[in-house]
């Protein structure tokens, strides 16, 4: 190449380059000016003073549309409501929209570890991992049935034990719903009076609660640290002590030709990768743990307040009427044989019951934090990567464009004009796409066992002189929308 060559295409390039900088550039700069739009932020607290801190998500289903950012302090959200948008985020969108948020108060409880809050090859490992060994020890098989049905009937005894009279059954529920899950981590099963197992349940509860709390609420946005956050944490580390304490049992009994418990089959895995640690362990069996355990007891403890709210769907109100009732159709399919999943499709209307209290009760309303794992184009808005997004499943529950009746409890959103049982696209309390819930099969047995075996047995009633009309249907401030506390009676069927 001569020198004139050189001369001449140097600046060509040099040119070019700097062209498709300033492009590039360019290009950035309008993206950034298509981000969702959201109401106007005030200084170092954001929207948060717009917020209902109790219960953010009936601010977020209120406002702004299908698609918007709102400021938690000093982060910038993208909130994605109703069902055609939500759905087309995590199925068409999943891979770019599957990534955790770094949330500050989750980061330090579980420091990226288990599989609920951590992140990248991590959180594929421990998924992947939990997924074939929950398919190992029988969730959805008939092995898994047999240990539900086995605690139904522990949980039926402890009913009895009231003979009619009032209480209150959060506690049991959770205990008897925890011993599904932990028959898979641990290989065995708590009695209910068990007060260690009984002092992880409070734990649980506790901090299910307090993360929920507008305090927490305010230390998620990154600006504070108040007192029940630190109080979040001595209960994480008492939960994580008692599953350490278990864990170095198991090593001393472990059989690596017989594994009876995911522990076992984790163990099993030795060193085989550095994913594969106590502290992944310990993060995983807590995250099964508590997540086998609140959203389930908590959905079947609104499915039986429902029951006594809507009497007419619990039993027959009149002996001529030809409408049907839970009571009614358990009695024709099942008569005083065990229920198993094998009636399901016999009983469309107990079954309809079971996805509408689900639907109604709407578990996890903003469901889990979401993060983009790359720059998205979505909706013609641009979403830059590691941007925090809800997907806002109270939306997709309660959308109007889906259900008929959205914020009224009616079973009949899932029932042909034939009485056939149907299935909704927009019945998402799982969520969809590559972070779907992991246990959503085991949690359909579950739901659908444990409550045909109550019903069964029981006719559930308020207390003495508490009217049906008068129970409140409101949510308990937490994470999870759980139900506020409450007494019912247990009444034995004739």
């Amino acid at each position: 190449m001569s020198a004139l060559d050189s001369s001449v295409i140097v600046p060509i390039l040099s040119l070019l380059l700097l062209f498709l900088l300033n492009i590039k550039i360019f290009m950035t700069k309008a993206s950034k000016q298509h981000f969702p739009p959201g109401p106007r932020p005030l200084p170092i607290i954001g929207n948060l003073h717009i917020l209902d801190l109790k219960r953010p998500y009936q601010t977020m289903l209120e406002k702004y549309g299908s698609i918007y950012s709102i400021q938690m302090g000093p982060k910038k959200v993208v909130v994605l409501s109703g069902y055609e948008t939500v759905k087309d985020a995590l199925v068409s969108y999943g891979d770019q929209f599957g990534e955790r948020s770094q949330v500050p108060i989750f980061e330090r409880l579980f420091e990226g570890k288990g599989i609920v809050f951590s992140h990248g090859e991590t959180w594929k490992t421990m998924r992947r991992f939990s997924l074939t060994t929950l398919r190992n020890f029988g969730m959805g098989k008939r092995l898994i049935e047999d240990t539900i049905i086995e605690e139904c009937q522990h949980l039926v005894r402890s009913f009895e034990s009231h003979r009619g009279k009032p209480f209150e059954v959060t506690t049991v529920m959770n205990a008897s719903v925890a011993n599904v899950i932990v028959s898979v981590l641990l290989g065995k099963r708590f009695a209910y009076q068990d007060t260690q197992f009984l002092r992880l349940l409070t734990l649980i509860g506790e901090n299910v609660k307090l993360v929920g709390s507008p305090r927490i609420a305010v230390t998620v946005s990154s600006l504070f640290n108040f007192t029940s956050s630190k109080t979040v944490l001595k209960n994480r580390d008492e939960l994580f002590a008692f599953i350490r304490m278990t864990f170095l049992d198991h090593q001393h009994k472990f059989d690596k030709n017989d594994p009876r418990s995911l522990i076992d089959a984790f163990l099993e895995k030795g060193t085989s990768t550095a994913y594969f640690s106590d502290e992944n362990l310990v993060a995983l069996v807590s995250n099964l743990f508590a997540a086998g355990t609140e959203t389930t007891a908590s959905t079947l403890r609104w499915a039986l307040l429902l029951m006594m709210r809507y009497p007419e769907v619990q039993t027959r109100m009149s002996p001529n009427s030809e409408r049907t009732s839970v009571c009614d159709e358990i009695t024709k399919v099942v008569g005083s044989a065990q229920p198993r999943i094998a009636h399901r499709t016999q009983m469309p209307y107990t079954d309809a019951v079971i996805h509408e209290v689900q639907r109604f009760a709407n578990i996890l309303p903003t469901s889990l934090p979401h993060a983009t794992t790359t720059d998205v184009m979505f909706k013609n808005y641009y979403i830059p990567k590691g941007t925090e997004v809800i997907t806002l499943l109270t939306s997709v529950l309660r959308d109007q464009t889906q259900w008929e009746k959205p914020d009224t409890f009616n079973p009949e959103h899932f029932l042909s004009s034939t009485g056939k049982f149907i299935k909704k696209e927009a019945f998402m309390p799982f969520s969809l796409g590559p972070r779907m819930c992991a246990g959503e099969s085991l949690a359909k047995m579950e739901l659908f066992l444990f409550f045909t075996s109550l019903m069964q047995k029981f006719i559930f009633q308020p207390p003495p002189g508490v009217s049906h009309l008068d129970l409140d249907l409101t949510p308990d401030i937490g994470f999870t929308t759980r139900p506020m506390p409450h007494k019912l009676r247990a009444v034995l069927r004739a």
